[in-house]
């Protein structure tokens, strides 16, 4: 099971990369997902954007973007694309700092990997709850 960290053209700055993987294997056991391989990909907004608009039809700035590419449904094969720009304005907007909105933005897209949505407003809410839970075992 692989956990892969890869910038784009963009510098990220993430701490204890060994113990997030395990973290990360540790929030799929949770969640009662399997885990196979996961990619997360830091990027800027312009790439990012050009992902939405390519392969979900968005024509929207966008903090991240995940894909499911296995075809069992109860093992991840994913790749997350993560906006270091949308990050660092949202950790500014909300007044948290870049590493804990970096980190939520992470956990998001692993509950996207094991089935949470968010496009109504009772899963928005859902998928909140989980990340400040993860937020919260990880930062303790």
């Amino acid at each position: 099971m692989a956990i892969n960290f890869t910038p784009h053209e963009v510098k990220v700055n993430l701490k204890n990369k060994t113990r997030l993987k395990a973290f990360l294997k540790e929030q799929f056991a949770r969640e009662g997902q399997g885990l196979k391989s996961l990619q997360y990909v830091f990027c800027s907004d312009d790439y990012l954007l050009e992902i939405n608009q390519q392969f979900l039809q968005h024509d929207t700035l966008t903090d991240i973007v995940t894909f499911e590419l296995g075809t069992d449904p109860g093992v991840t094969e994913g790749e997350i694309y993560i906006s270091v720009d949308r990050v660092r304005d949202n950790a500014e907007k909300f007044k948290v700092s870049e590493e804990q909105e970096l980190h939520r933005v992470i956990f998001h897209g692993a509950l996207h990997l094991c089935g949470y949505k968010d496009k109504r407003k009772d899963q928005a809410a859902k998928m909140r709850e989980k990340e400040n839970e993860y937020l919260q075992l990880y930062f303790g």
